[in-house]
């Protein structure tokens, strides 16, 4: 019944940024946090940033400092700003929703080309 919906990957040289979107089905209210993970190749899934349901944004240390998280209430929707991309942040990125029970986006492909 929930949908997450990520857009807004592609091919982008390092030291360039690209903005992220996950459109979500229903109010992002409905969620206690919203996240992003990513899984690079050869790699874990591994957290990259949270917003929580009052607004509080968290990121890893790995991207600290270049991304950003941000939600748009009104459009529903999450939003990942990568800047001062490297090559080691290609990935497939996955939007996440959860509470109670979790929710994943179908994801995204990030390739960053040096």
């Amino acid at each position: 019944q929930v949908q997450l919906v990520e857009s807004g990957g592609g091919l982008v040289q390092a030291g360039g940024s690209l903005r992220l979107s996950c459109a979500a089905s229903i109010s992002i209210f409905r969620f206690n946090l919203m996240a992003w993970y990513r899984q690079g190749p050869g790699k874990q899934r591994e957290w990259v940033a949270s917003i929580s349901d009052i607004g509080i944004s968290k990121t890893s240390d790995t991207v600290k400092g270049r991304f950003a998280i941000s939600r748009d209430i009104a459009k529903n929707t999450v939003y990942l700003q990568m800047n001062s991309l490297k090559p080691e942040d290609t990935a497939v990125y996955y939007c996440n929703a959860g509470g109670d029970v979790k929710y994943w986006g179908q994801g995204t492909q990030v390739t960053v080309s040096s």
